[in-house]
């Protein structure tokens, strides 16, 4: 852990000094992202991308998401298995609703699942960030300027 010295009532982080209590959680906020972040959130933010309906389809029925993506165009032509029994999707129309849309396609099913897996990464990495800057930042500072 980097020295963090108390002056004056405030506080020197990393060279940085006469920081607040606030400032002083945004570098120690900013180093767990930095810490966080690797080649998981670009594959994220791929999954994301490529689980977008912006491929054009032919009709749908209304109330279904226009267009398809990419990634269940691909897992459609390459797992195009009938299972005996249906699971349950998330598209972003039945997002809105919080009702799954079931199918008994293996090739629709990760398809649809491609985004989602994306947006746990995502989430996974919001909370890990939160919990260690919270935890590294209540470490360093004074007992007043704690969270919690």
């Amino acid at each position: 852990m980097d020295t963090v010295e108390e002056l004056r009532g405030t506080y020197f982080y990393k060279g940085i000094s006469n920081l607040s209590a606030g400032e002083l959680f945004f570098w120690v906020f900013l180093d767990a992202v930095n810490d966080q972040l690797g080649t998981s959130d670009i594959a994220a933010a791929a999954c994301i991308i490529l689980g977008q309906p912006t491929r054009p389809t032919r009709g749908k029925f209304s109330g279904a998401t226009k267009g398809t993506s990419i990634a269940s165009e691909m897992a459609r032509r390459h797992l195009n298995v009938e299972l005996p029994f249906r699971l349950p999707t998330f598209t972003n129309a039945s997002l809105r609703t919080l009702k799954p849309k079931f199918v008994n396609n293996l090739g629709a099913f990760v398809g649809r699942a491609v985004p989602v897996l994306g947006w746990i990464i995502i989430a996974s990495d919001v909370a890990t960030i939160a919990y260690r800057s919270t935890v590294n930042y209540n470490r360093i500072a004074r007992g007043g300027d704690k969270i919690w």
